[in-house]
């Protein structure tokens, strides 16, 4: 087989094969318009979440404008997977050249550590808001606030580009990549190790965040029930979420340990984990947040009368 170093000069265009799924004849369109809807899903339910939150003044709050940060997330994750995968479905194109690979690895691997920043970011912001909640404004001022979503995301940028730096010298034997996305079994391995470091670290921060605003819970609960019913509001879909999202990699990772399961089931798991919590946050955030959903409710109201 060739032997393909990154980081040397390219002269001819590199272009991979990515293996994907075996499709079965005459599948093709129905796997397509599978993929169609779900991406359809996660683009309709996101953007009505973004576009609510930037109409509706009243949502110009820290909370929602992370939740902002979290949807723009999930739009880069499934964008840089699916719209390839539809036409690999659709037509059988299984090539994709060297920068557009390499974008569609970094742009997934950005969206799984900036996932976990975000919801660390906002565990902290729930902490605040429950434990410090006659100093929450004067704490979570606007300059904080988008200093602590700009960290969030240079933490992923700087990981993910610490980690492609490494693999731009990797030796790669031949142009067939046997995934769904451009991926290589050293990228996973550091990948892996990154993961597992920031998954640590965003644990840690979420559960004494989590513990903080139990405690607080409890210790004014007693006088006041109001404070327990707000606080259980605020932080359950923030919570849910980060589980949902933690299932969805641990049910990865488990996977990978069995050499057992197929390959075709081991790239479905890999796409449900691009597809299932950018599909399910939005409605999460609509089911919970009171707020929210009555915002969607009335813009869609307001224009619906409008147009009558």
């Amino acid at each position: 087989m060739e032997n393909l170093t990154m980081g040397a000069p390219l002269k001819q265009p590199i272009v991979f094969e990515l293996v994907g799924f075996d499709v079965p004849p005459g599948q093709g369109p129905f796997l397509f318009f599978l993929a169609l809807c779900a991406y359809t899903v996660v683009l309709l339910g996101n953007g009505v979440v973004i576009c609510v939150i930037v109409m509706d003044r009243n949502l110009h709050r820290p909370m929602f404008v992370m939740i902002c940060h979290l949807v723009v997330c999930d739009l880069l994750g499934a964008t840089a997977v699916l719209p390839h995968l539809m036409m690999h479905f659709l037509t059988g194109q299984k090539n994709i050249s060297y920068l557009p690979a390499i974008a569609q690895g970094f742009c997934v691997h950005t969206y799984g550590v900036a996932m976990q920043t975000i919801l660390g970011v906002m565990a902290y912001d729930r902490y605040i808001a429950v434990c410090e909640p006659l100093r929450y404004h004067s704490i979570m001022t606007s300059a904080r606030l988008h200093s602590c979503c700009a960290l969030a995301w240079m933490v992923a940028l700087l990981l993910i580009a610490v980690l492609f730096s490494f693999h731009m010298n990797v030796p790669l034997c031949g142009r067939i990549i046997q995934h769904v996305y451009c991926n290589h079994p050293f990228l996973c391995f550091i990948g892996l190790s990154m993961t597992w470091t920031v998954s640590t670290g965003m644990f840690i921060i979420i559960a004494f965040s989590y513990f903080r605003i139990l405690s607080a819970c409890l210790k004014q609960g007693q006088s006041d029930s109001s404070i327990r019913s707000k606080a259980f509001q605020t932080c359950t879909s923030h919570l849910v979420v980060y589980v949902f999202y933690q299932i969805a990699s641990l049910v990865i990772i488990v996977s990978y340990r069995f050499p057992s399961a197929s390959q075709n089931m081991k790239k479905f798991l890999s796409i449900l984990f691009i597809i299932i919590p950018p599909a399910i946050n939005p409605i999460i955030y609509g089911l919970v947040s009171r707020d929210l959903r009555t915002s969607i409710f009335q813009q869609f109201s307001t224009r619906t009368c409008r147009k009558n």
